[in-house]
């Protein structure tokens, strides 16, 4: 005998539950397609030094997050696309330069990502 949640309707009742289950404070806005390649060029060019890492640095890179919340880059530059984007282009102290690295596609895209706030 089959109870009144078998499998098909379990998934069922699982998925309307899901959908309407209060979204709480932690949840994150989709991304948009932009957004999204920017994620993962950060993710493939600049987490390993940016997150946290095991690359025994001495001198820790700053944390990108919210970057573009702030009044000021690290450098005590205006926080702006023209100034991140010249950092990552022309590298900075320990950093380096990544020119000819991103396509102006692709600049975009990373910009717009950390825009988002990342995370």
């Amino acid at each position: 005998m089959t109870g009144f949640l078998s499998k098909p309707r379990l998934g069922a009742a699982i998925l309307i539950a899901t959908a309407f289950a209060p979204a709480g404070c932690k949840s994150k806005t989709a991304l948009t397609p932009q957004e999204e390649e920017g994620k993962h060029l950060y993710e493939v060019r600049c987490a390993h030094c940016h997150e946290e890492n095991d690359l025994g640095l001495k001198k820790v890179p700053p944390n990108l997050h919210g970057i573009f919340d702030r009044a000021t880059l690290p450098s005590g530059a205006p926080s702006s696309d023209a100034n991140v984007q010249k950092v990552v282009i022309d590298g900075k102290g320990l950093m380096p330069a990544f020119a000819g690295r991103f396509a102006d596609e692709q600049m975009a895209d990373l910009l717009s990502y950390l825009h988002k706030g990342i995370r």
